[in-house]
């Protein structure tokens, strides 16, 4: 799953007491403490299990006393004394949230989860309890009435605006009985989102293809069958083979494998998860989640989901989000029909008696690519060992705005496979930890995400928070002696991860809530997709591909052959993703609850809008984690719509020098450190003088 950007989205979800175990003392839970740590990082190696209830207990009731205190204020009310009283409440909370719910996404266990469902509807209430307070609105509302004659910072502003916002669209203009019903349907999607996200992990989990006779391992390159023994090994079926629906097996698998059959067994496997009616299926999850999404949407005036949610992004509306989305679809169609014309030609020409069909995309492809280019992709991964491919981005980070990456073995892991580095500036400041977790296990839900364990704060300020970041991965892992060599496809994921690493690293706010990737959905993926745009250009790839056994460089011919390669399959890669953005906007427009057969209303909506069908959406219903159990309900659209932004960016670079240093600390300084304190477009044409264009992304898809 790529480009999975997850958001542990604190900021809407808090927590009241459970009951904890009376007997834990505040002195031997380390969430109690100021940990004892290099630039005070949690201390894995002290937390337990049985320390998290007592933290969170404790944190609910502190918060809720600092709320107390700031409604009950007798003094007027400012902005010093409520607004930026609210920015600062929480904190403890906060500790063991960003802990909890980064471990419950990168190493979960039965325990973290049932934890998790059973706090799940105290979340709700928590929030719903501060965003529903009377007292607390009026004071908000009283300062937010005067904010003309504040005389507020740039910043400061923003607080106010979005603090104001966030309380009108959590209730806080709803009657009585509005908001009972309010609560009522946050508590139900709370749960119900969790649960999407369970049964998700526990299907994809369950599946295995074990293969016992190597005939049937036909065409897979070597290092494909020995990580296929390896997973074997780990299952106790050593002499298999075990492939499973992580991506780093699968996809290989896809492209390589001779076994048709096979081919359509691992594939079909992958589409029909969460969609077999037993304890896992998500069908009647997801029918719920949008009929209350669409009556929380009616609650607050607004005709469906979409509208709601869009109405604080860049797109505004779904009118702009489906012009978008159809302008790009009528563009990228014709291409991926013709994809499946080359394909097919293939087909026919080795004697082949079927049409191509969606699980066989990935291995004809395969051959159309070195057929047309010369190029294989089983060439280039001996040159994208892991190490050298995020060496590589350390390196673009240094030339672009000259910081750089500190490895630390003093810092405590939350797994063993984890690794530590410290990010400084150019003259050795501390910026932040950097923590990069890479390889797939059956704790980490799939795809690839950037999280933090502290946001960055109080910029200016003697007690400045710096902050601690993740990007957790699931990359194909070592084999044997040989390491984890990359598919282009995971190069790209890190540049991306990597880029929504630095969004955080660069954040020069004041307020927690504004601060880092604290920014509109259609915003948030620009800042990461912009890095992508370097990785496969010759310059970098001079930087950083090496070979892993000689050490000697990507030759200049393979090079020339990504090159050539670069438009190629961009057909399908737009068709799918368009596909499921178009998905997600159909569902979120729904304007009134329905019974739906799932599986009916997805065929009968792709088939409308004429999706071919050998291309299924990259993210079907009943697994699109994306919407049904992540922040991107009627938010899919924003990898294209930040698209545009990333590809008029890159353009700028171009036109001044890749590795340009004035360009570079231009964007740095005018969006990545901004965080959410300003409208996007401002700090957007604050960078490139003009708002983007949507031609330089349409001529590097080859869509124009």
């Amino acid at each position: 799953m790529k480009k999975t950007f997850l958001y542990v989205l604190i900021a809407g979800i808090g927590f009241t007491a459970c009951n904890s175990n009376k007997s834990e003392q505040k002195t031997d839970n380390p969430f109690f403490a100021t940990y004892n740590t290099p630039y005070q990082t949690p201390p894995f190696d002290l937390i337990k299990f049985k320390h998290y209830e007592p933290a969170f207990t404790a944190g609910m009731k502190e918060g809720r006393e600092e709320i107390e205190a700031i409604a009950n204020n007798t003094e007027a009310p400012t902005f010093e004394n409520t607004i930026e009283a609210m920015d600062k409440s929480g904190q403890l909370l906060s500790k063991v949230s960003d802990v909890f719910f980064n471990l419950t996404g990168s190493d979960t266990n039965d325990s973290l989860q049932a934890l998790s469902k059973r706090l799940a509807p105290e979340l709700t209430k928590y929030e719903s309890d501060i965003k529903l307070n009377k007292k607390l609105f009026v004071r908000i509302k009283a300062v937010y009435d005067q904010k003309d004659s504040l005389k507020l910072s740039v910043e400061g502003n923003t607080l106010l605006e979005k603090t104001y916002k966030s309380f009108i669209r959590g209730g806080a203009g709803l009657n009585a009985e509005q908001k009972t019903k309010l609560r009522e349907i946050d508590g139900k999607l709370a749960l119900l989102t969790l649960q999407f996200g369970e049964n998700l992990l526990a299907d994809n989990n369950a599946f295995e293809m074990v293969i016992d006779n190597e005939a049937d391992l036909a065409g897979l390159p070597e290092s494909v069958k020995a990580a296929a023994a390896e997973t074997a090994k780990e299952k106790g079926k050593e002499g298999k083979w075990v492939f499973t629906l992580n991506k780093p097996s699968m996809i290989p698998f896809l492209q390589y494998a001779s076994n048709r059959e096979l081919r359509k067994k691992i594939y079909m496997g992958y589409v029909s998860r969460g969609d077999h009616n037993d304890k896992n299926d998500n069908k009647k999850v997801l029918n719920q989640i949008v009929n209350l999404r669409a009556e929380r949407a009616h609650l607050f005036g607004f005709k469906n989901h979409a509208a709601y949610i869009l109405d604080t992004n860049m797109a505004k509306n779904p009118e702009n989000v489906m012009n978008l989305l159809n302008k790009l679809w009528v563009a990228a169609l014709p291409n991926a029909k013709k994809e499946v014309k080359e394909m097919q030609k293939i087909i026919d020409k080795e004697g082949g008696k079927f049409k191509l069909a969606s699980y066989d995309w990935w291995y004809y492809s395969e051959k159309v690519k070195k057929a047309k280019y010369d190029l294989d992709e089983s060439e280039l991964r001996p040159y994208f060992e892991l190490n050298n491919v995020r060496n590589g981005a350390f390196t673009l980070a240094n030339k672009l705005y000259g910081i750089k990456f500190v490895e630390r073995h003093d810092i405590s892991k939350y797994n063993k496979n984890v690794q530590t580095w410290e990010v400084q500036e150019a003259d050795g400041t501390h910026i932040g930890i950097f923590y990069l977790d890479y390889f797939p296990r059956a704790s980490k839900r799939g795809g690839a995400w950037m999280n933090s364990f502290r946001k960055q704060s109080g910029w200016g300020e003697k007690d400045a928070v710096t902050p601690i970041i993740c990007n957790v991965c699931n990359f194909t892992k070592p084999v044997g002696d040989q390491p984890a060599l990359l598919s282009v496809d995971e190069v790209e994921t890190l540049f991306h991860e990597f880029g929504h690493a630095l969004h955080g690293f660069f954040s020069r706010c004041k307020y927690n809530t504004l601060s880092g990737t604290a920014v509109s959905r259609d915003f948030v993926e620009f800042p990461s997709q912009v890095m992508e745009n370097w990785c496969m250009e010759p310059e970098m790839l001079a930087l950083y591909a090496k070979h892993y056994k000689t050490g000697e460089t990507i030759p200049l011919e393979l090079v020339k052959k990504v090159q050539n390669a670069g438009k190629f399959n961009q057909g399908f890669a737009t068709v799918e993703y368009l596909a499921a953005s178009l998905l997600d906007m159909k569902y979120h427009t729904l304007t009134e609850p329905k019974d739906l057969d799932v599986d009916k209303f997805e065929a009968d909506y792709l088939n409308s809008i004429g999706l071919i069908p050998e291309i299924y959406p990259r993210y079907r219903s009943t697994y699109f984690a994306h919407i049904f159990s992540g922040g991107y309900s009627a938010g899919y659209y924003a990898y294209i719509w930040a698209a545009v932004l990333d590809s008029d960016t890159f353009q700028a670079f171009k036109e001044t020098g890749l590795f340009n240093k004035e360009t570079a600390k231009s964007f740095r300084d005018n969006v990545l450190s901004k965080g959410g304190t300003e409208d996007p477009m401002t700090l957007y044409k604050r960078f490139r003088g003009a708002e983007p264009s949507i031609d330089p992304l349409l001529i590097k898809r080859g869509l124009k």
